[in-house]
């Protein structure tokens, strides 16, 4: 476990902190996954206009939701940043939640419902394949660009995936940034719906039946309203109050117990508040036998060393009932990716040391 300074008296934090380290990387997956939806919502667009094939306007509206989405992933990533004040005492973070579900209902309307539509009405078109040869270019072309931002996801997602060692998948289904999750799941549905878009092309070009190319449509549509449910779903849980992972709370609770004022715990409360940003409830029993003035003010100093932690939004202690249970922790040694203490890891639950 690692060693800490006397409560109330916070180490200095390091230039280099994981969240100061995070927050332009999530930004920086952001702004990639923008850019390359832009360029990719444009060819796609031409190609579909010159060729008229269901999947490639199927394609262009996936892109255009995508772009779309990532100016409400910016705006999250921003106003979900600023600092509690006295409206907001627990800070902003969940508005990251209501910008990322605003992207996620996006991606449902523009992108799955234009696609099915569109594909429906195509159905009964029998004419033959124009010339594909600029859809295969822009589906070459489109695949090089999304698969540059999903690189850049996967990439920060490894990174806490590993540490965490858990499937990379895994993690980005319960991490509490939302915006890795929603760039890491629309690069991976645009990859899939780009295979899907170049079979429905391919097909129709061979065999000279429309009908691959409507289904095409269908199935990018349907392809994206299952990954918008998975999102909305997501945001939905972390705005009511998802809770944290066993393994946070056995690592809050061994950092409690290891501070020379503390005696037990006999009730703790985690609650996701933001991404990365933990609301803390604890009832503990005071070393001594202080005065009531005395152990207020005991309890106030360890609530504010708590929250200088990066992850701790605020923090509340009250004192044990006499008699009451007290909690144990499954194990006092804190794992090496918890230690570490990335933003990553306490979003999904790895938890870093939250004590000053």
């Amino acid at each position: 476990m690692p060693s800490s300074s006397s409560p109330g008296a916070p180490d200095p934090a390091p230039d280099t902190s994981p969240d100061s380290q995070q927050k332009p990387e999530s930004l920086l997956t952001v702004v990639i996954a923008f850019a390359a939806n832009l360029l990719v919502a444009i060819a796609k667009s031409i190609a579909a206009l010159l060729s008229g094939s269901a999947s490639m306007v199927a394609e262009a509206a996936h892109s255009w939701a995508d772009t779309g989405n990532e100016v409400f992933l910016l705006v999250a990533e921003r106003r979900g940043a600023r600092k509690r004040d006295a409206r907001h005492p627990l800070g902003y973070g969940r508005e990251t939640y209501i910008w990322s579900m605003f992207a996620a209902f996006g991606l449902f309307t523009a992108g799955a419902i234009v696609s099915i539509y569109h594909g429906i009405t195509e159905l009964g078109d029998t004419g033959p394949a124009e010339d594909v040869t600029l859809n295969y270019v822009v589906l070459a072309l489109s695949f090089c660009l999304e698969g540059t931002s999903f690189l850049q996801a996967y990439r920060q997602a490894r990174g806490a995936a590993t540490k965490r060692r858990v499937p990379i998948l895994r993690h980005v289904l319960q991490s509490s940034n939302p915006t890795l999750r929603a760039v890491f799941a629309e690069d991976a549905a645009a990859l899939v719906g780009l295979v899907i878009a170049f079979l429905g092309v391919f097909l129709h070009q061979v065999t000279g039946l429309a009908v691959f190319d409507a289904i095409g449509s269908i199935a990018v549509g349907l392809l994206l309203g299952v990954v918008a449910i998975v999102l909305i779903d997501r945001n939905r849980r972390f705005l009511l109050g998802e809770s944290t992972s066993p393994e946070l709370e056995n690592a809050v609770l061994v950092e409690l117990l290891a501070r020379d004022q503390v005696e037990s715990v006999s009730y703790l409360h985690l609650e996701f508040v933001g991404p990365s940003r933990v609301y803390l409830v604890a009832a503990v029993d005071l070393v001594g036998n202080d005065t009531e003035e005395h152990v207020a003010g005991r309890l106030r100093r360890i609530e504010q060393s708590l929250e200088d932690s990066q992850y701790v939004e605020e923090a509340v202690l009250t004192l044990s009932v006499p008699g009451a249970p007290v909690l144990h922790p499954t194990s006092d040694e804190i794992p090496e990716g918890v230690r570490d203490g990335t933003v990553e890891d306490v979003a999904a639950g790895g938890a870093g040391t939250l004590r000053a």
